[in-house]
């Protein structure tokens, strides 16, 4: 199966975004982690949850980071908010990919199938880099 996407990163143009993909991803943790905070002091209740408007305010600037996240052409995928995973359409060796980077990383040295996931990362390796 094919997707069209705006933009297929290489490796090398995947890490020369990642200065501002990390600030990105780390606002969004951020905030992630404050309806977490927010939603365990209402118990988790899921009434109140979507009456709270600080938990209101928090989703929409989440919305506002992953838009931006979106523009760069690159899309996050941690909805638990806890680890920071933002995933880059890629082409290895004609197939489409997603090369697959999380908060604590320092490159984009990953990827994985569009079907796979997280769970199905692979190490980019040298022949990959060169034949993007």
């Amino acid at each position: 199966m094919s997707y069209y996407y705006k933009k297929h990163f290489t490796p090398e143009e995947a890490n020369k975004t990642l200065p501002l993909v990390k600030q990105i991803a780390r606002d969004i943790l951020t905030h992630g982690f404050e309806i977490k905070a927010v939603a365990d002091s209402l118990n988790n209740d899921v009434e109140q949850m979507k009456e709270d408007e600080r938990i209101a305010k928090l989703s929409k600037k989440i919305r506002g980071f992953i838009e931006e996240l979106e523009e760069l052409g690159c899309y996050y995928n941690d909805w638990n908010f806890t680890i920071g995973l933002v995933d880059f359409p890629a082409i290895i060796d004609g197939e489409e990919v997603y090369l697959c980077w999380k908060s604590d990383e320092e490159e984009v040295k990953y990827f994985h199938g569009l079907e796979e996931g997280y769970a199905g990362r692979k190490l980019i390796s040298e022949a990959f880099s060169t034949s993007v």
